[in-house]
């Protein structure tokens, strides 16, 4: 990767993805690609060059492409998955005919692209605990439906056409630097800033619902780190398993009450965030990541709930 586009560089993991590619690659080699409505601020706008990149307009696309020399494209251009349920054909447009324009974009002007899949693209009948590599995926939401076609969609045109394709299925992504935008798993978010804020946290999951969880700085490292793999190890392409921790709200509130013992949660059970998190797995088998490109997390439960408590109470001043 020598020059990169960032399209969704606001969002969750566009921002802070960008700002690290910037860091390891240079800041006038990475593109924060933005829609108008979503101008990158602060540390995003200041640190390094930003285009116009929308990801339904391929003409567009293909113009910042050649202006900055791109020869790989992040795209993270994807409506959430409670979102996506109230904007089906939103979100279809959005993350299977934007990924399309992208990849004939990438076809033209020989670029690598990384689309990022994610637990969602599972369904009920997936095994649910060590979700294999490959396996059944049959999702019960539009979220999911378009992930399992953007994985089938990148494997074709690196089948037929060459091009460079790669993706990891993402868990449940927990940062302190971005506010989660719209997840079923937003709750593992939320109940940090309560807990720093000395509220009560109200859980929308049932006691019991095991999810894959990762911390942000080991997604942005998957992200990266698979783009630079040496493509004759790689067997899959699109998506790898990714997983770092496995655990249901009592197991995040008990890690939390280590460094906050007065801190309280009660449930109430969002029956649309429920579904969701019980079509997914408990657990993913990424010993393929693994085994292809090195992947391995550096967080856990623990050091990633006493790194998010520090470094909330620091961004919220108390």
């Amino acid at each position: 990767m020598k020059n990169i586009l960032v399209i969704g560089s606001t969002g969750q993991i566009g921002s802070e993805l960008t700002n690290e590619l910037r860091k390891r690659y240079g800041n006038d080699h990475v593109v924060a690609g933005y829609i108008h409505g979503a101008e990158p601020t602060g540390e995003l706008k200041d640190g390094g060059p930003s285009a116009v990149a929308d990801v339904t307009d391929p003409q567009g696309i293909a113009t910042v492409v050649r202006d900055h020399h791109i020869d790989t494209i992040y795209n993270l251009a994807a409506l959430l998955s409670v979102v996506a349920e109230s904007k089906p054909r939103l979100a279809w447009k959005v993350g299977v005919d934007g990924l399309w324009n992208i990849l004939e974009v990438a076809r033209e002007q020989q670029c690598a692209v990384f689309t990022p899949s994610s637990i969602g693209s599972f369904g009920i009948d997936t095994p649910h605990d060590k979700t294999p590599q490959d396996t059944i995926q049959r999702p019960c939401t539009i979220y999911g439906v378009s992930k399992v076609t953007t994985e089938l969609l990148s494997n074709y045109y690196y089948s037929k056409y060459g091009v460079d394709t790669r993706a990891v299925r993402f868990p449940g992504l927990i940062s302190y630097k971005t506010l989660p935008g719209g997840g079923t798993t937003d709750y593992a978010v939320d109940i940090y800033y309560s807990a720093v804020k000395g509220e009560t946290f109200t859980c929308p999951l049932r006691k019991g619902t095991y999810l894959d969880m990762m911390y942000m700085p080991d997604a942005l490292n998957a992200a990266i780190q698979l783009m630079e793999a040496d493509p004759s190890r790689l067997v899959h392409r699109n998506a790898f398993n990714i997983a770092s921790m496995s655990f249901e709200p009592e197991d995040i509130y008990q890690a939390i009450k280590r460094y906050k013992p007065d801190f309280k949660m009660v449930y109430d059970v969002d029956p649309l965030k429920q579904g969701i998190a019980e079509s997914w797995p408990n657990s993913m088998d990424d010993s393929c990541a693994r085994k292809e490109w090195d992947w391995k997390p550096s967080f856990n439960l623990d050091s990633m709930t006493k790194d998010m408590l520090e470094k909330l109470a620091i961004k919220l001043n108390v």
